[in-house]
């Protein structure tokens, strides 16, 4: 019978927006971080379109209390994953109220920070809003939502649409925040920390609002380097004015992915929060372009379904890789193409998965999506292309597409056989390599590099004049990093010139791939090498630092005392090696206990998963492993970040190999919490 009501409920909401039409939502929300819980009281604003029954909303393990109709009790089901209501429902303006609590498995995270501090922010694509709010996961179902939050005052909140009220209540204040237009549930957020914000303005005159904890005050520039001017460049190439009232961007902890394209705020990793070095190897241009892009394709018109979520991300990565264009020049535009190229035709000897289908690869949606509109765009020309796209965001606007919708409007401005470009770029695996070559091959730079990558085959010997010339030219660095590339498997002797060639460039890039590629050093080119470690970029400076120490134990004591004093990114990546090597280097150091101490904390709940998982990395690696080091290790697999404790239980596995190893886990087990316990116990009984 259970089976039977399960399959009936679901028919339900599935016929649900052809019955009812949500319009808005209302909700006034308490958070406690200490129970880790979300509460509120909710009101929906709904139209009746056809005479039903039971109307539904999507709500995973919450309980609820005074649900009303037009404010009379109505009956209602809680099947902990809906919330159905069963009354004589007639076409009709009707508003639902009603209260709730939760304490979400997911979506909404609560991420302890030192001295108590907390951040608390949401991710609702992938792990569904309905966690921790009543609301509808099919991206159909566009409603208006305003949340008001009452938090801690020493807080920043930020919500969807513009900010209306705060208001001081005690040591609390109530924060109430306004939309205007309709969105999907996956796109509301929320996010509370200890924020510093900088405000500014567009040339359209939207407020831009641009967050940072405290502590980031010097990295604000580098992080946000071209944040105003992207979104200028966007709002100008799409045609179209940005659709909503604000938009904010702001980093947080222990995030799940690179960045999330919440309507009006977008959320992103802290990972991207650098310094002007670290702008070099990891910055946030791209993932700011992608995300922003999103409030258009994806936050504006929304694909109907996974089936056409190349509509979003395709969309999104070629636009960000405009912005890029933008910003960086046609060599780096041609370039990035051309490298998912490669990555697209190898992925197509294995991946069966086509771009119209729910289940393709990320590097199809989002790489083989953009390189579609790449060709399209250049098929019918710049004019036609951005008539299309403008016609198309204006027809749909706050609605949701498909692919036919998007062609329909290409058909209009083209003759162009939309039909066979379908069939070849989105429902054929195979890529269309000889068109991807003429449409780079207008770039000097990729003819350049098509050049150099037909000569991987051919020897040293008969090849070097051209490494040479290449390496001694003006051409993009891209091209010289191909040149390194081909020399990694070559004799010592052979490449030794152009090696030397290649670290004359002084190009950052360059120079990082000779450090990565040369890890076996030669005597008479380590003074060469050594001056990798003053190039300004942490992550060569990192590879550069520990493949010198392996190399010349006769100079540790040099390098180390060099680097003793650097830190890296932000997940301390420069400080995590300096001190596993130095505990490795004997009688470097007579404070072996403070320096195992100090590496030991990087890997508690202090740091973020980054951090945690280099310093567990290192640690293990270097054998540098007590109680601690293994609860630190355990805690991991209850992270919520799926990257981190996969880590944490694959590394497990492995120690629990040595039965001394598997006698120590057994040992720490009783002093670890409850979640810890069973995730370790799962592990020692396999």
């Amino acid at each position: 019978m259970k089976y039977i009501f399960l399959l009936f409920t679901g028919f339900i909401f599935a016929q649900q927006t052809q019955n009812v039409d949500f319009k808005s939502v209302s909700a006034q929300l308490l958070l406690n971080s200490k129970e880790k819980t979300v509460s509120g009281s909710v009101d929906f604003q709904f139209e009746v379109l056809k005479d039903c029954d039971t109307i539904s909303l999507d709500a995973k393990n919450m309980e609820f209390s005074n649900v009303k109709i037009n404010d009379k009790e109505v009956k209602f089901i809680n099947t902990t994953k809906q919330l159905i209501l069963i009354f004589p429902f007639t076409k009709s303006q009707n508003h639902l109220t009603f209260t709730y609590i939760v304490k979400p498995k997911q979506a909404l995270y609560f991420v302890d920070i030192e001295n108590e501090e907390v951040q608390i922010w949401t991710q609702g694509q992938g792990r569904y809003t309905s966690n921790w709010f009543p609301s509808f996961d099919d991206v159909n179902e566009k409603l208006i939502f305003n949340l008001g939050i009452t938090y801690d005052a020493a807080y920043q909140v930020v919500s969807n649409g513009v900010l209306k009220e705060k208001a001081v209540n005690g040591n609390q204040n109530h924060w109430q925040f306004q939309m205007q237009k309709p969105m999907s549930s996956y796109l509301l957020m929320l996010a509370i920390g200890k924020f510093d914000k900088k405000e500014f303005k567009s040339k359209s005159k939207i407020p831009l609002e641009y967050y940072y904890e405290p502590k980031d005050s010097d990295r604000f520039e580098p992080t946000y380097r071209y944040s105003k001017r992207i979104f200028d460049f966007l709002e100008k190439e799409i045609g179209v004015k940005y659709p909503w009232q604000i938009n904010r961007q702001i980093p947080v902890r222990d995030f799940l992915y690179a960045g999330m394209e919440n309507t009006t705020a977008t959320l992103f990793a802290t990972r991207y929060v650098v310094d002007s070095i670290g702008f070099c190897d990891r910055n946030y241009t791209n993932v700011d372009a992608h995300e922003l892009a999103h409030h258009w394709f994806g936050d504006l018109i929304t694909a109907e379904s996974s089936t056409h979520h190349w509509l979003q991300e395709g969309f999104a990565t070629y636009f960000a890789l405009l912005a890029e264009r933008e910003i960086y020049g046609d060599d780096y535009f041609y370039s990035k193409l051309y490298d998912t190229a490669q990555q697209i035709k190898f992925a197509s000897r294995t991946d069966t998965i086509p771009v119209l289908n729910a289940k393709a690869s990320s590097l199809t949606f989002y790489e083989k999506g953009a390189w579609t509109l790449f060709v399209l765009h250049e098929s019918i020309g710049d004019k036609a292309f951005k008539k299309a796209i403008k016609s198309y965001l204006n027809k749909y606007a706050y609605q949701t597409v498909n692919t036919q919708n998007f062609f329909d409007e290409i058909k209009k401005v083209s003759d162009f056989d939309v039909d066979k470009f379908q069939k070849t770029w989105l429902e054929s695996t195979a890529f269309d390599t000889p068109t991807a070559n003429v449409l780079l091959s207008k770039n000097k730079t990729i003819q350049k590099r098509l050049e150099i990558d037909k000569l991987k085959k051919t020897p040293l010997a008969d090849k070097i004049d051209i490494l040479t010339k290449t390496l001694e030219s003006d051409v993009y660095p891209s091209v010289k990093e191909a040149v390194v590339g081909q020399l990694e498997n070559e004799k010592y002797e052979s490449k030794k010139a152009l090696l030397l060639l290649a670290m004359q460039t002084n190009n950052i890039q360059v120079r990082q791939n000779v450090a990565q590629t040369l890890t076996k050093i030669p005597e008479d080119f380590r003074l060469n090498y050594e001056t990798l470690l003053d190039d300004k970029s942490y992550q060569t400076q990192e590879i550069a630092l520990y493949w010198l120490w392996r190399n010349f134990p006769d100079h540790r004591t040099e390098y180390l005392d060099k680097s003793k004093n650097w830190i890296g990114f932000n997940d301390y990546n420069l400080r995590t090696l300096w001190l596993s090597l130095v505990l490795s280097t004997p009688n470097y150091s007579s404070e072996q206990e403070s320096l195992i101490t100090e590496l030991v904390s990087f890997s508690s709940t202090k740091y973020e998963a980054t951090t945690r998982q280099n310093a567990l990395e290192k640690l293990i690696a270097f054998k540098i492993i007590n109680d601690q080091v293994l609860s630190n290790l355990v805690g991991a697999t209850t992270h919520h970040m799926w990257q981190f404790s996969k880590f944490g239980r694959d590394t497990i596995r492995v120690l629990l190999k040595n039965p001394e190893m598997r006698a120590s886990f057994n040992r720490i087990l009783p002093n670890l919490t409850p979640d810890e316990q069973f995730q370790l116990n799962r592990l020692l009984k396999e």
